[in-house]
């Protein structure tokens, strides 16, 4: 039996007024993502306010509802100051979380995908490059979902790849090897760099994107295949990818 009382780590992914002074919150756990609701927590003197702020990590208390699970108590693990005070950092916020949202349904659990995306928020905080942070979100994010993008052989014919490689096919999911380069009429031009970049944030933890130092191009060429295989994949845009690049462009 579920008991009446738990207590959870999570992650605000989106919040909403509702009523005259609650929030409803959707929340990342390690145990999947959930609706909440935070009662009067738009009240003056509520203690749960600050504790709840978008995209803050938490550790929370809760109360089972009979519609929706209630916050009794909220406590800050990782506030990401820097995250949510510059507005470039924060369209990336918007755009992990959208991210986790498309590619999750609610209470499936997945402890090391959670992990991950706290992993993401502590990097965007910090990194001086966080469109090459969230380029290694979206790596990781498939590789434990089930859907990592082969970059180390031929996505046809399984040949190790050299690099002279310079075709990336979203539909078939992987790299095309130079034989097999016309194996997918649609797929996509990829420079050198590009597929050597891709290939190491595959097979390195997020914060190595934190110290690495990337041109522009190459940086916008990664995040320009990676969107490919995401559109495919979700079979549209995420609505925060115009707005986050408008806001890289100008930074």
């Amino acid at each position: 039996m579920r008991e009446r009382v738990y207590r959870s780590e999570a992650v605000i992914l989106r919040r909403s007024d509702v009523a005259e002074a609650d929030r409803l919150l959707l929340i990342a756990t390690p145990k999947g993502k959930r609706w909440v609701i935070a009662k009067g927590a738009r009240k003056t003197k509520s203690r749960l306010a600050g504790h709840i702020e978008l995209f803050t990590h938490v550790h929370m208390m809760l109360a089972v509802g009979r519609n929706l699970d209630i916050v009794t108590q909220s406590q800050i693990v990782h506030a990401f100051p820097t995250l949510r005070s510059e507005l470039n950092r924060l369209g990336c916020g918007y755009y992990a979380a959208e991210l986790y949202d498309r590619f999750t349904v609610e209470e499936d659990e997945n402890p090391p995908l959670f992990q991950l995306l706290v992993e993401t928020f502590m990097s965007l905080d910090r990194s001086p490059q966080p469109d090459l942070t969230l380029s290694s979100f979206e790596l990781h994010l498939l590789h434990l979902l089930g859907y990592r993008p082969q970059l180390h052989r031929c996505v046809v014919c399984d040949d190790v790849l050299t690099p002279d490689a310079d075709q990336y096919s979203p539909t078939l999911g992987g790299v095309l090897c130079p034989r097999d380069r016309a194996a997918d009429p649609a797929a996509l031009s990829m420079s050198e760099g590009a597929f050597r970049l891709l290939r190491y944030l595959q097979t390195q933890p997020i914060t190595v994107s934190e110290h690495l130092r990337i041109s522009t191009e190459t940086r916008r060429e990664v995040t320009d295949l990676l969107r490919a295989s995401l559109r495919h994949l979700l079979e549209r845009d995420l609505k925060s990818a115009e707005f986050l690049d408008r806001l890289l462009s100008l930074s």
